[in-house]
């Protein structure tokens, strides 16, 4: 039977439009691309008519050619993701190192490199497994609950916020911000409009950074918030605005980055038995649920560079201030890397592009995001190896946050 995904012509695939997204990712549609127009042009967006179109690359070798090459693709020019400027400014998003290029790119990223290195992630491996017996503990006496809300959202939130300095009375809140912009756009986040992120919730993320900012300049502590008020580039203390987005960026990697790809890997286990049955056989295998479950669910679907120069990827021609969109979601299930892609093996250890796919943009939390879905995987199967789902999952819709909104389970099966 056909379907949108599969009966429209590929030359006519606007591949960010919203309803594509409205159950996830449009697998069946990248898979299209992959075989037919691994390099495909979009002519540009339903609900932002006022945005260029973008080229979509949708193999693991051309997004690693593209991530590694910033001098022909450029990070700084355009923005990072499809959509320039409708959800917020380009100068907002060039205020965080990942949306600059080198030389000020390494410089910056250099100054939370030291607080993320995989000894000091190590160092902290207690505190964090605390933090997730905690947050379980609260399931107590409870047959059901929801993994997003009553687990990896309150889990996340709080490791991140320990980073920070966030009072643990203020998850909630950040959380809620950071969500707000992320998932800009889905109904049940946005139901105003995606517009309603510079309006509302931006200037309130704003407000709040200036009142830590405050407090660090005022009384330097040991957290990434006062690395930051207190950072130095070229000589040169960072600006306000650079501060609340090098704030914000780290927040939202914290908020969404681990919940996301935690929530649908314990759904794939929850809807594959064996396999589950030969982790809970075999706790050992842990490590290989948690890139597995990176590769098949990487928490963001894409993210853009601008070509600085006209070029050609993958015999495509590309104009210099073309947008180059990398779909890791699609180069996670690429059938010339992966063989059977779209099965969830707990044995497969792949190699994947969930953290990006080399170069200098590399994501910074690694180290941390794989202790994270460690113990979370570890301690929530521990606990209720018979878990099963209690009700329909629902995603968030969206072209760019690939992520569960909703996953209601029966904790005991």
């Amino acid at each position: 039977m056909a379907t949108p995904e599969t009966s429209v012509p590929l030359d006519e695939i606007r591949v960010a439009d919203r309803a594509l997204w409205a159950e996830g990712p449009p697998l069946e549609t990248f898979a299209r691309l992959r075989s037919g127009c691994p390099v495909h042009f979009s002519s540009g967006f339903a609900e932002y008519p006022g945005e260029q179109g973008f080229w979509s690359v949708t193999t693991q070798e051309d997004i690693h050619a593209v991530s590694r090459d910033w001098q022909t693709y450029s990070s700084e020019l355009g923005g990072i993701t499809a959509i320039s400027t409708a959800v917020m400014p380009l100068e907002l998003t060039r205020a965080m190192f990942i949306g600059m290029d080198p030389p000020k790119h390494d410089r910056l990223k250099a100054l939370f490199q030291r607080g993320f290195t995989p000894k000091r992630i190590a160092d902290h491996e207690g505190t964090v497994r605390a933090i997730v017996g905690d947050v379980l503990d609260g399931l107590t006496g409870r047959q059901t609950c929801d993994l997003v809300s009553d687990v990896a959202q309150p889990v996340v939130s709080r490791v991140i916020g320990r980073f920070m300095g966030i009072p643990p009375e203020d998850d909630a809140i950040w959380a809620r911000l950071m969500t707000a912009v992320i998932a800009a756009g889905d109904p049940d986040v946005s139901p105003d409009g995606p517009q309603t992120v510079m309006q509302r919730d931006v200037p309130e993320i704003f407000e709040r950074c200036r009142t830590l900012i405050a407090a660090r300049r005022e009384q330097p502590t040991d957290d990434l918030t006062s690395v930051l008020v207190h950072a130095e580039v070229d000589g040169q203390r960072l600006e306000e605005h650079e501060i609340v987005m090098g704030f914000f960026l780290l927040m939202a990697a914290g908020n969404d980055s681990t919940k996301a790809t935690y929530c649908s890997g314990m759904r794939a286990l929850m809807e594959d038995p064996a396999e589950r049955a030969k982790v809970l056989a075999d706790p050992s295998l842990i490590p290989g649920v948690v890139e597995e479950a990176l590769r098949m669910f990487p928490a963001f679907a894409h993210f853009r560079r601008t070509a600085t120069r006209d070029t050609e990827l993958h015999g495509q021609p590309i104009r210099e201030g073309d947008k180059v969109v990398m779909w890791y979601v699609s180069s996670g299930r690429d059938e010339s890397v992966y063989e059977d892609p779209d099965r969830f093996s707990v044995t497969r250890n792949p190699v994947h592009q969930a953290f990006g796919a080399g170069g200098r943009h590399f994501c910074l939390g690694t180290a941390l995001a794989r202790l994270e879905l460690r113990l979370l995987f570890a301690q929530t199967l521990e606990r209720y190896p018979r878990m099963t789902l209690a009700g329909d999952p629902r995603q968030v819709e969206s072209p760019f946050a690939n992520q569960l909104k909703s996953l209601p389970v029966r904790l005991e099966g």
